[in-house]
């Protein structure tokens, strides 16, 4: 893989410089700075929490473990990477860095924190991106937006560098979520099925790229479940895992739901839900408004609910009425890359802005219009939401609503079904449905 990488990153690093000088022009900066962060100290503690790198810094180059590193890049001239590499026997010192990337930087190693300082350029000229957390108590980003807007606005649009970096997690993903359903399978605990999905992964909780959902029967209801019980339940009839892995700062985010035994009428719903999700992967063209593509899941889906027997109204009556949201009350995905949840997902323009949701989809987290190079997730899911369903009882159309029917279901949970897909100029990349079909 790394041949492939050492290929493609040169063309990475001319695309980043070339956004990077268009937003330090528009804000009338000369330099960009960019720390790579230091660990947060737990309070009244002097443990940290577990290193998270800025993601500008790691837009970059693969370096998710410098923290007191700082990337400074000025138009014109080699980017310049600051190294902390701490004279220090209570942790693993980083190593000094090697691999295809190392060529393209001019490297400053120094030993101790404050030292970064007098490698870096004037601030009052830098655009400096970063959290209160740089590294240094005399340096504060300013995160100008001039800047800020255009880099995020671009970042939706993924390199080929980056793509073959996604594809990498989707493939450790997609390992992990195999040893998982063979965990469910064999009847092992939430806590008992992430275990095996992290050492099929190989990554540490701390290294992926969010938290795993892991949830057995009832479970499945709860949208972000993460509390792993630690024996498993005497009837395993259900289980949703929204898992993913990361490859060098970038993520994978992958949900798959499994029936138990003899939960036949479950595997059909799941069934629908999946094939209603392939159906939404094949809109992820360039030109297709991705609120628009939500919407369309709603009616789709209140048509899959309809098809079960769980609802009498038509599917337009269903969406109309908020029926739809209370079984699907999510968005239908997000653009993914450097963060599960990536930037930019709102923008109307390279220069601000914002696309407002469409009215009565509150947790859409993307609205924007579909464009080659842009990497969205596309999970659609039909739930038995204890609260959500309580809501809907009071309406004057309960009794359109088999509530005999929908408490039969109630011990699934819910179902979920997830992939990572590339907008480009033709057919759409399934980044997930290629890893599982490698395996």
């Amino acid at each position: 893989m790394n041949d492939a990488l050492a290929a493609l990153y040169p063309q990475h690093l001319a695309t980043l410089r070339e956004r990077t000088d268009t937003a330090l022009a528009r804000g009338g900066f000369e330099h960009l700075v960019v720390p790579a962060g230091r660990p947060i100290t737990k309070f009244l503690d002097d443990q940290d929490y577990p290193f998270i790198v800025n993601p500008h810094f790691k837009h970059w180059l693969p370096l998710v473990d410098a923290p007191g590193s700082w990337l400074v890049y000025t138009p014109g001239e080699k980017p310049k990477l600051v190294f902390l590499q701490p004279r220090d026997y209570w942790h693993v010192v980083p190593e000094a860095p090697t691999g295809y990337w190392v060529d393209h930087f001019d490297i400053v190693v120094v030993r101790k924190a404050a030292d970064a300082i007098a490698e870096l350029p004037g601030l009052a000229r830098s655009a400096v991106i970063g959290d209160q957390h740089c590294g240094l108590e005399d340096i504060v980003a300013n995160n100008p937006p001039e800047v800020i807007d255009h880099l995020h606005y671009h970042r939706a649009f993924k390199t080929p560098y980056e793509l073959e970096l996604m594809r990498e997690a989707s493939r450790r993903g997609t390992r992990g979520h195999r040893a998982a359903e063979r965990a469910f399978r064999d009847g092992a605990s939430e806590l008992g099925i992430h275990q095996a999905y992290l050492a099929a992964v190989g990554q540490l909780d701390a290294e992926l790229p969010y938290a795993s959902i892991v949830g057995l029967n009832e479970h499945g209801a709860v949208l972000h479940y993460t509390n792993f019980d630690r024996s498993a339940p005497a009837d395993s009839r259900s289980f949703l895992i929204d898992a993913g892995a990361s490859a060098s700062g970038y993520a994978s985010d992958i949900t798959r739901t499994y029936a138990g035994k003899n939960a036949g009428e479950f595997q059909a719903l799941i069934d629908s839900v999946d094939a209603a999700e392939q159906s939404f992967v094949a809109r992820v063209r360039a030109g297709q408004s991705y609120p628009e593509l939500h919407v369309h899941a709603h009616h789709v889906l209140a048509g899959v609910l309809r098809e079960h027997g769980f609802i009498r109204m038509s599917a337009e009556s269903a969406v109309e009425s908020g029926v739809s949201s209370a079984f699907f009350p999510h968005g239908l995905g997000h653009g993914i890359g450097m963060q599960v949840h990536d930037v930019g997902g709102f923008q109307a323009a390279e220069t601000g802005g914002t696309i407002a949701k469409p009215e009565g989809h509150p947790y859409l987290r993307l609205t924007r219009k579909l464009e080659a190079g842009m990497v969205v997730t596309i999970e659609p899911g039909i739930y038995f939401i204890d609260m959500l369903l309580a809501e809907l009882k009071d309406k004057p159309f309960s009794g359109d609503i088999d509530w005999a029917r929908v408490d039969a279901f109630r011990k699934y949970g819910g179902i979920r079904i997830e992939d990572d897909v590339v907008c480009t100029a033709s057919e759409p990349e399934n980044l997930t449905r290629d890893a599982f079909a490698l395996l």
